[in-house]
């Protein structure tokens, strides 16, 4: 079985007392975006009006931000179901304690990221942009199929420009020093 989302529960273990990082919502509470993170009382408001976690048996916003108010740095940041979150907002317009969840998420999800931690649906993605200057590889059919019925070519990606604008960001760090130690 792969390692998937839905595979990748790291939350469902008993919690080891060495596991605990008293001090990582401290941390987090210095970090822009995740300042409130300490005014959560677990209502989960978040969760109950959150769209993905209407269709995910996984995704619990209120549960990531447990996990960081306990200090399972490393639980919270190899979770698979940090990466499910799509930023619309609900939990941070509906939170009774005007916690911005979803900037607390994509806090997470950047120290993840410098950890090397992400889902490798996206460090594929970051591969395809980095090559080419699209998200995904478009299929010698599509062009072929553009080329059939008379429509422009598509704009050529600037892979070079993009590389360049990201020049300093850690999880691209991470990923180059990965691929030449293979």
């Amino acid at each position: 079985m792969t390692e998937t989302a839905t595979t990748k529960e790291p939350n469902r273990e008993p919690i080891k007392a060495s596991e605990i990082d008293p001090k990582f919502k401290y941390e987090l509470s210095r970090m822009h975006g995740s300042e409130k993170i300490l005014r959560c009382f677990q209502c989960g408001t978040c969760t109950s009006d959150c769209p993905v976690a209407r269709y995910s048996e996984t995704y619990r916003p209120r549960t990531i931000i447990r996990m960081a108010q306990l200090g399972l740095r490393d639980r919270v940041l190899n979770s698979d179901t940090l990466w499910l979150c799509a930023a619309c907002f609900t939990c941070t317009d509906r939170c009774p304690q005007d916690i911005e969840v979803a900037s607390v998420i994509r806090v997470l999800r950047n120290l993840a990221a410098e950890k090397g931690c992400v889902p490798i649906v996206f460090k594929e993605q970051i591969a395809s942009v980095l090559e080419s200057g699209y998200a995904y590889k478009i299929p010698d059919l599509r062009i072929k199929k553009r080329e059939t019925q008379g429509l422009p070519p598509l704009p050529k990606g600037n892979p070079a420009s993009i590389s360049k604008s990201l020049k300093g960001v850690k999880f691209l760090e991470n990923i180059e020093k990965k691929s030449e130690q293979q």
